[in-house]
């Protein structure tokens, strides 16, 4: 008897955020990622009353959810009932306290040394700013903070 192998996992990656949606714009741009459209959803949980008005909010023209957002990559597949990624994905959750302690996980952008610098003025840009650039045997990057504080890399 063949044993099979076990099904791999979908995931996606959630961060803690004071205003989910002004990371989801900043990130859907730093990755030219496509943030995720749930108004169908948001609609319909409105007009069954599971949801709340006040659990919703604006944003680009469409009803979304208050307290999450997320991008997804534009080739991934989603869920045309109610908008949701079924592929690489971020997840920004509305979170009361502020970032107090370097990321336990971070995000590598890989731009290659011939676009690197490019790369890191287009995030500054968008509202990113440069925490230092590293130098290293094992090679180099720059590290950079998002419009909330959490550290990413571009190599």
């Amino acid at each position: 008897m063949t044993e099979q192998a076990p099904t791999p996992l979908h995931w996606k990656l959630v961060i803690d955020a004071a205003d989910p949606h002004a990371q989801a714009d900043f990130w859907a741009a730093a990755l030219h990622y496509t943030p995720e459209d749930n108004s169908a959803l948001v609609e319909r949980l409105l007009s069954l009353g599971a949801l709340a008005g006040e659990a919703t909010v604006e944003y680009h023209g469409r009803p979304a959810f208050r307290d999450l957002i997320a991008v997804r990559h534009p080739d991934d597949p989603y869920d045309p009932g109610t908008g949701t990624g079924l592929g690489r994905r971020l997840l920004f959750q509305r979170v009361p306290e502020p970032k107090t302690v370097k990321n336990r996980l971070h995000i590598d952008l890989h731009a290659g040394p011939e676009r690197r610098a490019d790369e890191v003025a287009r995030l500054q840009a968008l509202g990113a700013r440069v925490v230092r650039e590293v130098k290293e045997p094992a090679g180099q990057w720059v590290l950079m903070a998002d419009p909330e504080d959490n550290e990413f890399c571009v190599q």
